[in-house]
């Protein structure tokens, strides 16, 4: 799934005074450094190379945190994993719009799950608190300020690099309206600039059920 520019609009969402907010940003390539220029040497014997594959994960902290967010390195990149490609239950109802964001729902049309991933460079990630961004994008997704999300916000938590762990530390809001029921999680990595989100938005249901299913089959992959 893309990562670039974010124009993710929540057009689906029509609950509260939920008005369109864009998170624009730009999501870099990973690219591999460049080669130190080479240095003559008349003495010193040339470097054992070794064919054993270097392991990124093994810089990356076991858990994730709101404080382990901070040991991330500033180059990491950050996605979703893809687990519902394969599952019969849901389908694609808005493919990948090149913008970081995409959108499933399940098959008897009783819920959405709307992705996002990428730099979220219209948040305010200058506290250096994870907990603090993720509250701030919660409340530029409804358009308001981290401090007025923070009373209504609970802790939570994404899967991390596979499924069956609640690894990822995230924040919560939700509403309902009108017969259906939507939860936002999102979290932020003040360390890298990017973040990630989920909004499940069922009719009818139990939307929390639906929001487990949802994480644990979509696991937030760091490397």
């Amino acid at each position: 799934m893309s990562t670039n520019n974010l124009s993710f609009r929540l057009a689906a969402i029509a609950v509260v005074t939920l008005a369109t907010f864009p998170l624009s940003g730009c999501y870099p390539g990973r690219s591999l450094p460049p080669r130190p220029a080479a240095e003559e040497s008349t003495s010193s014997p040339a470097p054992t190379v070794s064919d054993e594959p270097t392991d990124a994960s093994s810089d990356l902290p076991a858990t994730l945190s709101f404080d382990d967010g901070g040991l991330l390195p500033s180059t990491t990149y950050i996605e979703w994993g893809d687990g519902l490609m394969a599952d019969d239950g849901w389908e694609i109802t808005s493919p990948d719009d090149g913008n970081g964001g995409w959108t499933y729902g399940t098959i008897d049309g009783t819920c959405t799950a709307q992705f996002w991933q990428g730099l979220a460079s219209d948040v305010d990630f200058t506290s250096g608190d994870d907990k603090v961004a993720s509250d701030a994008m919660l409340g530029a997704l409804l358009q308001t300020d981290a401090a007025s999300i923070s009373p209504h916000a609970v802790d939570g938590a994404f899967a991390y690099q596979i499924g069956g762990n609640a690894d990822v530390a995230n924040r919560q809001v939700t509403g309902q309206e009108d017969g259906r029921t939507w939860i936002m999680a999102a979290r932020a990595f003040t360390a890298t600039g990017a973040g990630v989100y989920v909004i499940v938005d069922c009719t009818g249901g139990d939307v929390k059920a639906v929001l487990a299913d949802v994480i644990d089959k979509n696991a937030i992959v760091v490397y």
